[in-house]
């Protein structure tokens, strides 16, 4: 079997779209996670996957880049803070974000403390989203290591977590904002009317039509006026394109 005979098997028992990637590279952390459990067939790892659950989410973590900490890039974290305090907050108005590729919720949570200490309790909408219904699952737990929330302030870990067994549990409080939930953004509808739309880190791994496809509709997603926020790896060279003007570095108002 070929790639692309994978790629259609992946289509239709994950749902998941493998020609969106970038195909060397994609090719190359495939070849990669069958050399580790010795397997130099893709009809014996489909096989593989077929009856072993546990190298299928190995798979599906391995394709879908579950890599995340709380207050990922800090200085960029801290720009997007300011951003917020000046621009976007106002005490009567509650602010609607979503959360792109959320991965195991470190980001939608990093939102959450952010905005409760900036606007002293007021409940804000944040919208958690990722293709892993089992990342998903973790997310809603909200129960941490120490690598994994190793940026966020001293202050952030005494008010917003609580230790228990050397884990860190996010606060009940900081929970009740983020609703998780599961979507592709290559083959799913985008919710419409947000405020701000965090997508870090992920946009990197997909080819150039596609990379084009997303922002498009995240612009559309966006209200007037709305914030885009993306990784470290991925600034939006012609931006303009999409209806946008830079707002900071990896941040992008639409107009």
């Amino acid at each position: 079997m070929d790639f692309d005979n994978f790629k259609k098997w992946v289509r239709r028992e994950f749902g998941i779209d493998l020609t969106a990637y970038k195909e060397n590279q994609l090719h190359r952390r495939i070849l990669s996670l069958m050399s580790r459990i010795g397997i130099d067939s893709l009809d014996e790892y489909i096989e593989l996957l077929k009856k072993d659950k546990m190298q299928r989410q190995k798979f599906l973590d391995f394709i879908t880049i579950n890599v995340t900490e709380f207050f990922r890039n800090p200085d960029i974290f801290n720009d997007f803070e300011k951003l917020l305090k000046n621009n976007y907050l106002n005490q009567s108005k509650s602010l609607k974000i979503w959360s792109a590729a959320c991965s195991i919720g470190a980001e939608p949570y990093s939102i959450s403390m952010i905005l409760d200490d900036l606007s002293h309790g007021m409940n804000h909408k944040i919208l958690a989203t990722d293709i892993d219904n089992t990342i998903l699952q973790r997310a809603k737990q909200g129960i941490y290591t120490y690598n994994e929330v190793k940026n966020v302030k001293k202050t952030y870990l005494n008010k917003y977590f609580n230790i228990k067994d050397d884990k860190y549990v996010i606060d009940d409080k900081i929970k009740r904002n983020v609703t998780f939930k599961k979507h592709d953004l290559i083959l799913d509808e985008y919710e419409k009317g947000f405020d701000i739309i965090i997508c870090r880190n992920v946009v990197i791994y997909f080819n150039q039509d596609v990379k084009e496809k997303i922002y498009r509709k995240f612009s559309d997603s966006l209200k007037k006026g709305g914030l885009l926020f993306v990784g470290a790896t991925e600034s939006i060279y012609n931006y303009k394109e999409y209806g946008f003007e830079k707002a900071s570095t990896f941040m992008y108002k639409k107009l």
